[in-house]
C-alpha cells in the first residue's frame, strides 16, 4: 500500500536526488494521482526540498498539502521566465486546489466580454467562470457605480448588441433606430465589422483610451477632408466622451506618458486586502481589488501571486511599462523578465522609497487599509450575529454552515424547493441547490407543503453525513407543522442526534425547536433571528425564481405537448432556435424543418397543429 513522502523518507530521499538543480516548474500529485500543486523555482531540487525540512516555516495551508503529497514530477526549462510563464500554463489548465490563493468572493465586479460568440456580448458580473478560453474579463473593478456608468456611456457611444437574445424573429427591435445596435439579430453587420466595434470598446477597458481617441482622431480628419461631416462630426463626439470618462481622475506624476501600475496591500490576521491602481496617461484608469487569506504566504509573496495572476490574463498590450510595489518582491526579477518578454519590451518593477512615486504606493497603501476595515466590520457584524444566534438556539458551537429550505408552487403546480447555504453568515451561492418535487400526489388543485419539505429533506440527507457537506444548523421556513414533519423524516434517518434544525414562521417570525410546543421568545430584531430572517428571505427568493422558470417552460411546452411525434428533446430543440410558441407559430413548414432533428415530414405536422385551416 502506497504511503506519503513524509512518511517514507528512503524514497523521498531518493526521488530529491533525482530532482535536477535547474529551473523549471514541479508538480505534487495526491495517491489518486491528481495533481495539489504546481510551483516554479530557479533550483528545483532546493525548493522541493524545502517542503519536507522540519524547521522550514510553511503555511497552515501548505503544511497540510505537503502531508497529501505521493509523487513528485518535474519540468525542466532554459530560464526562469520560461519556467514561470508554464507554471502559468499549467495552473490555468489543471487549476490545482492549493494554487488558490486570491479569494473569488464576489464582491467585486468584472467586465466580460464574450469573443467566442460571432457577435460578442459585453456586461458586468461578479461570477469569473472559466467558460470558454476565448473570453474575457476586465476587473475585478472596486468602484461598481463608476464601472456601470462607463459601461452605460460606453452603450450609448458604440453601436453594439444591447439583448442577449432577439426581441423579434424576423425584424429589429427599437435599439436599431435608435443607433444603438447595428442589428446584429438580423445579422445586418458582419461579425467582421461587430468585431472591429468590439475592440475599440475593450480599448477602454484596457486602458489604452489615449490610443483610441487618437485613431478616431486620424478616421475624423480623414472624414472632414473627404466631406462627411456627418461621420466626423460622429467621431469627434466620440473622442470628447472618451476623454471625459476619466477628467477627474487625475494622478500627478513627473511623466504622464509611461503606462505605470501601482500595488499595494493591508492585512491583519485573517484577511490580506490587495489594492491594484492602474494609471495611464497620468490618469487613474482602473482600481482593481484582490482579497487573500492572510496565512497563504508572506505579504511580499503575496503581492508576487497577485501580479502573476493578474497578468497572466492580460493582453500584451495592457502590461505597463513600469510596476511600483509596497514591498520587495522576492522573484521580482523573474516576473519581470516573465513580463518583458510577454510585453515585447521593458518592464520594470520597483519598489519607490521617495518621491511621488512612493507617494503613490502610501495612497494605495490606504486605499487597500479602508477595504479592510470594511471587511473587518463586516466580519465583526456576521461574528455578533452567529453568536447571538448560537445563544438563543443554544448551540455547542458556532454553526460555520447553515443551511435554509423552502417550497414554492402555485395551488400544487411546478412545486419546486429550494436549499440554500450560508458559510459564517455569508451566502455561498456554490453551494445552493433546487429540487422538483416528486411526490405524485403534489399536483395542481393539491398542494402539501409538510410532505414536499419531508421529501426534500429525505433526499438531502439519506447519504448520511460527511465531513465536507456538514450542516451546523438546518432552518425549514414554516411552523410547528412543517418542523414536525421534517423532524419525522430525521428521526427514520436516525440523524435527530446529530442535525440541529429549527423553524422559522413568517407572520410573527417565530423561531420553533423539535418538541416545543412554544416558539422560543426572542426579539424579531435580535441579530440572530435577523440572520436566520436573511437565510430564509433568501431561501424564498431562490425557491420562487426556479418556480416560474419551471412553470415558465411548462406553458411554452403545453402547445407542443399536443403534437405527437415531438418529444421533450425536439422541443427543447425548436425552443433553442425559435425562442417561444409564438415565434413557433409564425415560422413556416420550411424554416421549422431547419431546426436539428426536425424532418419535412415532422415540420408538417408541427406547422398544420398551429394552422388548422390549412390543413382542411
Amino acid at each position: 500500500m502506497a504511503i506519503a513522502l513524509f512518511q517514507n523518507p528512503e524514497k523521498l530521499q531518493t526521488r530529491l536526488r533525482e530532482i535536477p538543480q535547474e529551473s523549471g516548474v514541479y508538480l505534487m500529485r495526491d495517491r489518486q494521482d491528481q495533481i495539489l500543486y504546481i510551483g516554479k523555482s530557479k533550483s528545483l531540487r532546493n525548493r522541493v526540498r524545502s517542503y519536507f525540512r522540519s524547521s522550514q516555516d510553511l503555511s497552515p495551508r501548505i503544511a497540510m498539502m505537503v502531508q497529501l503529497v505521493y509523487e513528485i514530477e518535474f519540468i525542466v526549462t532554459d530560464t526562469e521566465a520560461e519556467a514561470l510563464a508554464l507554471e502559468a500554463n499549467l495552473i490555468k489548465k489543471h487549476q490545482p486546489y492549493y494554487n488558490v490563493l486570491l479569494k473569488d468572493d464576489k464582491k467585486y465586479p468584472y467586465v466580460c466580454i464574450t469573443w467566442s460568440e460571432p457577435y460578442p456580448r459585453i456586461f458586468i458580473t461578479r461570477r469569473r467562470r472559466t467558460g470558454d478560453i476565448k473570453d474575457k474579463y476586465y476587473g475585478p473593478y472596486v468602484d461598481s457605480h463608476n464601472l456601470n456608468r462607463t459601461l452605460w456611456i460606453v452603450k450609448r457611444l458604440f453601436p453594439l448588441r444591447q439583448r442577449p437574445k432577439p426581441l423579434f424573429k424576423d425584424r429589429p427591435c427599437l435599439n436599431y433606430n435608435m443607433g444603438l445596435c447595428p442589428g446584429v439579430c438580423q445579422k445586418l453587420i458582419s461579425p467582421e465589422d461587430y468585431h472591429k466595434t468590439m475592440e475599440k470598446v475593450a480599448m477602454i477597458f484596457q486602458g489604452r483610451s489615449r490610443e483610441l481617441t487618437d485613431s478616431l482622431g486620424a478616421k475624423m480628419i480623414a472624414a472632414a477632408e473627404s466631406l462627411d461631416f456627418e461621420k466626423a462630426g460622429v467621431l469627434r463626439d466620440q473622442i470628447n466622451t472618451i476623454k471625459n470618462l476619466g477628467a477627474d481622475q487625475k494622478v500627478s506624476l513627473p511623466d504622464d506618458t509611461i503606462s505605470r501600475d501601482a500595488i499595494a496591500l493591508a492585512q491583519d490576521e485573517n484577511y490580506t486586502c490587495i489594492q491594484l491602481f492602474q494609471i495611464r496617461a497620468g490618469r487613474l484608469i482602473g482600481r482593481l481589488a484582490f482579497t487573500a487569506d492572510s496565512q497563504s504566504e508572506s505579504p511580499a509573496m503575496i503581492l508576487q501571486r497577485t501580479l502573476e495572476a493578474h497578468y497572466q490574463g492580460c493582453d500584451a498590450v495592457e502590461i505597463p511599462a513600469e510596476i511600483h510595489t509596497q514591498l520587495e518582491l522576492p522573484e521580482g526579477d523573474i516576473l519581470s523578465a516573465w513580463l518583458s518578454q510577454k510585453r515585447t519590451r521593458k518592464v520594470t518593477i520597483s519598489t519607490p522609497q521617495r518621491s511621488s512615486k512612493a507617494e503613490l504606493i502610501e495612497m494605495v497603501e490606504r486605499n487597500a487599509q479602508y477595504e479592510l476595515a470594511r471587511i473587518q466590520k463586516q466580519s465583526d457584524r456576521n461574528s455578533q450575529a452567529l453568536e447571538a444566534l448560537t445563544e438563543i438556539l443554544n448551540l455547542p458551537n458556532l454553526p460555520h454552515r447553515i443551511e435554509g429550505y423552502d417550497i414554492s408552487h402555485i395551488q400544487g403546480s411546478d412545486a419546486v424547493a429550494s436549499q440554500v447555504v450560508f458559510i459564517d453568515g455569508l451566502p455561498a451561492k456554490q453551494h445552493y441547490r433546487h429540487y422538483n418535487i416528486k411526490n405524485p400526489e403534489i399536483k395542481t388543485g393539491h398542494s402539501d407543503d409538510f410532505a414536499s419539505l419531508a421529501e426534500v429533506i429525505g433526499r438531502r440527507f439519506r447519504k448520511g453525513l460527511n465531513s465536507e457537506n456538514f450542516p451546523d444548523l438546518v432552518m425549514i421556513d414554516g411552523g410547528k407543522g412543517q418542523l414536525s414533519a421534517v423532524m419525522a423524516v430525521i428521526t427514520d434517518l436516525g440523524l435527530a442526534n446529530d442535525l440541529n434544525v429549527v423553524s422559522l414562521a413568517k407572520k410573527r417570525e417565530e423561531i420553533f425547536l423539535p418538541n416545543e410546543s412554544e416558539p422560543i421568545g426572542a426579539d424579531a430584531e435580535h441579530p440572530g433571528v435577523q440572520l436566520l430572517r436573511r437565510l430564509r428571505d433568501e431561501a424564498h427568493r431562490f425557491a420562487i425564481t426556479f418556480h416560474r422558470q419551471k412553470r415558465s417552460n411548462r406553458m411554452q411546452r403545453s402547445h407542443l405537448d399536443e403534437i405527437s411525434g415531438l418529444g421533450h428533446h425536439r422541443q427543447k430543440q425548436l425552443i433553442a432556435k425559435f425562442h417561444s410558441v409564438d415565434y413557433i407559430r409564425q415560422a413556416t413548414a420550411e424554416q421549422i424543418a431547419d431546426t436539428p432533428g426536425i424532418g419535412t415530414k415532422l415540420a408538417q405536422q408541427i406547422y398544420q397543429h398551429f394552422h388548422p385551416a390549412y390543413n382542411s
